[in-house]
């Protein structure tokens, strides 16, 4: 990420590339900056403002360790930058926040954009907490996320792995994950106005397909784009193909409004 500049404001910390619409990504819970690398200077080359803030994972009381609290944290984001119409593109738990900011906060959101989305159902790493102090364990859970292996590199799984041997950053994971699993949103999913874009790897195993089919069922303005050969992150692990289709879709719909 040296090709970007980390801006420090206030309580955040954010990339901030390219002028025009405004875009939010959002990275997952074991996520970074680093995962949309490869859609930060393209969407900024082609016409849009890119925001990527920085999310409090660890920063926030243990209490708050909720994606309520993470979607609060969001709209403050929102207002410290002073953006109006956002779209939200979120991977796993980023796309669970981009779903609550808009049943919160519907007049400022334009449009949502779901990759290996929760919200509705998830397999966390092995369906429990991974054990603390076997990388190697640690190593293949990560690998098992992506159906293009290369995408775990060793530092990834050494990030992964650190988080999960800090007590307290490991505390607040649990917190985040077992509140995301609480708060399924099928019952809210069918009055969310704005429009949706699915993207979703056929391979993902985290958020499997039919989990892809069932968002697009119940949001009633969306598209559901598949992705072959690919797991989890299909941002990662097809960058070209998944920002072809985000192009196309950011284009159609600035057009439409």
């Amino acid at each position: 990420m040296s090709d970007f500049t980390l801006h420090h404001e206030e309580k955040f910390e954010f990339l901030l590339e390219g002028t025009g619409p405004p875009l939010i990504f959002l990275h997952g819970l074991m996520g970074n900056l680093s995962n949309f690398a490869d859609q930060i200077r393209f969407f900024a080359d082609n016409g849009y403002e890119v925001n990527m803030p920085k999310l409090p994972l660890y920063s926030l009381p243990l209490h708050q360790s909720t994606v309520k609290h993470l979607t609060l944290f969001l709209k403050e984001f929102v207002d410290h930058r002073g953006l109006d119409q956002v779209v939200l593109i979120g991977n796993s738990l980023g796309g669970h926040i981009a779903l609550m900011y808009q049943t919160l906060f519907p007049k400022s959101t334009l449009g949502i954009v779901l990759a290996g989305s929760s919200g509705l159902y998830e397999s966390a790493m092995g369906g429990s907490f991974p054990r603390r102090g076997d990388r190697e364990y640690i190593a293949e859970k990560v690998r098992d996320v992506f159906e293009v292996k290369s995408v775990a590199t060793e530092e990834l799984i050494d990030l992964v792995f650190e988080t999960v041997g800090n007590r307290m950053k490991a505390l607040k994971t649990l917190s985040i994950s077992k509140s995301a699993i609480r708060h399924n949103m099928t019952d809210e999913l069918k009055s969310l106005k704005a429009e949706a874009c699915i993207i979703w790897g056929r391979q993902d195993t985290v958020t499997p397909p039919d989990v892809a089919k069932k968002f697009h069922d119940l949001l009633p303005n969306s598209e559901l784009h598949w992705i072959d050969k690919c797991g989890h992150a299909a941002m990662m692990e097809h960058p070209e193909t998944f920002n072809d289709i985000l192009l196309t879709w950011l284009n159609k719909l600035h057009k439409q409004d």
